[in-house]
């Protein structure tokens, strides 16, 4: 006895058992790999063992075809670009509609690699839990799998290299210390300015000159330096921070404000209370 199939039910079937394979084949891990400030020499151990790894690379530009800067840190540290990789669109805008798009389609590229059981890397200049593009693309992805296994390497944030190329301390002893876009305005700068003895504000740019006014006023420009992409070949420091009035300066600056004549209050809790009190 002859038993005919035809061509529709034969795809019908090849379909069924691509998906069954791809549904119960083991996924692949989602990495974070910070790459540090800018200088590839910041590169961890654990985050240059994988950038050799064959998992697939991925990485965000802000415009189709266009560079990444978390790409160029590590090409400069001397490694190849594999056959393996895919740059992810993350265009350089606050309109919520227009990332909504980008987020999940970013998301989907990544997943179909996961599911074939490729590990994936996401590169990151900095550090991938600071203000990083990773939060988005992670959150996205455990939307459509939320079995996803992911990790996250830890780097140097760009203002722990600035203060270092600058040889100066973030926060001694019990200093407080706030960090925060300061796209958030003068007003909102002045009122840390009260409760925080070092002030770091990125993406400083479009602000610069409102900032040297506040910080002129406050007497705390000499108590100041500013970092432009920071750990970079390029990478500009300048204490006289009046000096870039009315300048345009890089979109990856910072400034590092030191408050050393706030008042503070008494430190109620920490080691150094307890110390007292057994003294007693």
């Amino acid at each position: 006895m002859r038993i005919y199939v035809s061509h529709a039910t034969i795809s019908r079937f090849t379909v069924s058992f691509s998906n069954f394979f791809m549904t119960n084949k083991k996924l692949g891990t989602l990495y974070a790999v910070s790459l540090g400030a800018g200088d590839p020499d910041l590169i961890t151990r654990k985050a240059w063992n994988l950038l050799q790894s064959s998992a697939h690379w991925t990485y965000p530009v802000r415009k189709k075809n266009g560079d990444s800067y978390a790409l160029d840190i590590a090409l400069r540290s001397g490694l190849q670009l594999p056959q393996n990789h895919t740059p992810l669109h993350f265009p350089m805008t606050y309109d919520d509609e227009i990332l909504a798009r980008y987020w999940p389609e970013a998301a989907q590229l990544v997943l179909q690699r996961l599911q074939t059981g490729e590990d994936v890397l996401f590169l990151v200049e900095g550090d991938a839990s600071m203000y990083s593009t990773f939060g988005h693309l992670q959150r996205n992805v455990l939307t459509l799998e939320p079995a996803v296994k992911i990790e996250i390497v830890a780097g140097v944030s760009s203002y722990h290299a600035a203060a270092a190329s600058c040889l100066q301390s973030i926060a001694d002893v019990d200093d407080t210390v706030a960090i925060i876009p300061a796209g958030y305005g003068i007003e909102q700068i002045e009122r840390l300015l009260l409760d925080f003895d070092t002030l770091i504000l990125l993406k400083v740019k479009p602000l610069l000159d409102d900032i040297i006014d506040l910080l002129n006023r406050r007497n705390l420009l000499e108590h100041s330096y500013f970092v432009e992409k920071a750990g970079a070949p390029e990478e500009r420091i300048v204490f006289d921070v009046a000096s870039l009035k009315g300048e345009k300066v890089n979109y990856l600056s910072l400034l590092i404000v030191k408050n050393p004549n706030r008042p503070r209050p008494q430190i109620q809790r920490g080691c150094r209370k307890k110390k007292e009190q057994n003294d007693d």
